[in-house]
């Protein structure tokens, strides 16, 4: 099946709009937001406050988003929080071209525009089953993921140039444009009807030259991993969430879940430590480091070439075959240690866009290999709750060393810093390795989703 084909769904081509818009938009304001409180303070320790004001906010109100997804229209919670986001946007835009801006303002309105994007994430994962059939599913996610990056490749220099040429506030502003716009696009949307069950009666064939209903919906989930339920219309399964014992019963049977696999919650650990390391090392320290060296235009290269690595990976893990596919992605985490490794020994920009790019092309293979084993060793019907302590738990470290990058900077120095991140993304690792859980665990693809010829299984046997 062509990879065109969802974009046959009108509805699912607002989604796309309004998703991409988005994240052209997120390229460019991490580049102009960190110049603009540099340009401000001058001072890593801010800088991490704003960046990091958000990221708590995210993942504080991030169990909130996936409930209130499941009690309310999709789209319009997408549209409320876009607009709320706009809003955030334009008021920091305002204050740092007025000259006005200021350090607890800019943490107070980050925060906020942090809680927004909570609020409609889960929504945006969730809404895709409502939209696309089963049969082309797998074709929709692969271009969800190609336009996210496309878009962050193009975004992310788009940043620099407009930071280096008109100045950090034009930057914001442009990021308030978007989420105005990607509003516009998910208020446009139309969820189409659900299919009517059938009669229990011998099952209906279409009709020679018909397109058959679709015929399976996913589980809601905060995830791009799809899940299918046979006979089980997206609206049935979302609006079951209001007849169960509430959601505080529904957390602790995810947590219970989740903490009954081993593998799942050594990695989540794992990338406590990873994201705080990254996020610092990179988000905070990376800004700094350029300034000093390769220049603002120059860093927004940088991440480019980092998403340039992420689509190219992307197509490669889709033609990866192994059975310990979740063992390959671990191993695959080790390249993150160059590009802080790199910022910190030779900030050389040659080298810096290397490492950025061999960074960005194996967690690709995390990523798919992570997502794939949520879907093959979770429940379905439990999937949304485990992933949504996985975001948490794998999150929640990232506004942590947002913030602790500064002041470890300023009292033991920039490189060693850098070094001494690399150096526990690297022991991470390790630690995830040594659990025998993640390292046997076995791919297996469900019955429904075999593709032709021999599976994994069929292969080894």
């Amino acid at each position: 099946m062509s990879v065109r084909a969802p974009l046959r769904h009108v509805p699912f081509r607002f989604l796309l709009a309004g998703r991409t818009v988005n994240s052209l938009g997120n390229a460019i304001a991490p580049v102009a937001l960190a110049f603009a409180v540099l340009d401000l303070t001058g001072s890593p320790s801010d800088l991490g406050l704003v960046v990091g004001a958000r990221m708590l906010a995210n993942v504080l109100f991030l169990l909130f988003g996936g409930a209130l997804a499941d009690r309310m229209p999709k789209h319009l919670l997408m549209v409320g929080s876009s607009v709320a986001a706009a809003a955030t946007q334009a008021a920091v835009a305002t204050l740092v071209l007025s000259d006005t801006a200021t350090v607890p303002l800019l943490i107070a309105l980050s925060a906020v525009n942090g809680m927004a994007g909570a609020l409609a994430l889960p929504a945006s994962s969730a809404i895709v089953p409502q939209l696309i059939p089963a049969e082309t599913r797998q074709q929709a996610n692969a271009l969800s993921r190609l336009f996210f990056n496309g878009a962050v490749i193009v975004g992310a220099p788009i940043g620099g140039v407009i930071v280096a040429g008109l100045g950090p506030g034009w930057g914001i502003a442009v990021d308030a444009a978007t989420f105005a716009l990607a509003a516009l696009f998910f208020a446009l949307l139309r969820i189409p009807p659900a299919p009517t069950a059938p009669a229990p009666t011998a099952p209906a064939l279409p009709t020679p030259g018909e397109p058959a209903l679709p015929r399976a919906e996913a589980l809601p989930s905060a995830s791009p991993v799809s899940v299918s339920v046979a006979a089980a219309p997206a609206f049935v399964v979302a609006q079951a969430g209001a007849g169960r014992g509430g959601i505080l019963t529904d957390l602790r049977t995810g947590w219970t879940e989740f903490r009954s696999r081993t593998w799942l919650w050594v990695v989540v650990a794992g990338f406590c430590v990873i994201n705080a390391c990254l996020s610092g090392g990179l988000n905070v320290l990376g800004p700094v480091v350029a300034d000093a060296t390769i220049g603002r235009r120059a860093w927004g290269l940088v991440l480019a070439a980092q998403t340039v690595g992420m689509v190219l990976g992307a197509l490669v893990a889709m033609r990866i075959r192994v059975s310990r596919l979740l063992l390959v992605g671990v191993v695959c985490i080790a390249f993150e240690v160059l590009p802080l490794l790199t910022l910190g020994v030779v900030p050389h920009l040659g080298l810096l866009l290397a490492a950025a790019f061999l960074a960005g092309l194996t967690i690709e293979q995390f990523v798919v290999a992570w997502e794939t084993s949520m879907q093959e060793h979770v429940p379905a019907e439990k999937l949304a709750r485990v992933y949504s302590y996985d975001m948490v738990g794998s999150f929640v470290a990232i506004p942590v060393g947002q913030v602790a990058a500064g002041p470890v900077a300023e009292a033991v120095g920039v490189e060693v810093t850098l070094v001494g991140a690399a150096v526990l993304v690297g022991l991470a690792v390790v630690g995830m390795l040594s659990s025998r859980d993640v390292r046997n665990l076995r791919h297996r693809l469900p019955t429904s989703a075999k593709a032709p010829g021999p599976t994994m299984e069929e292969s080894a046997a």
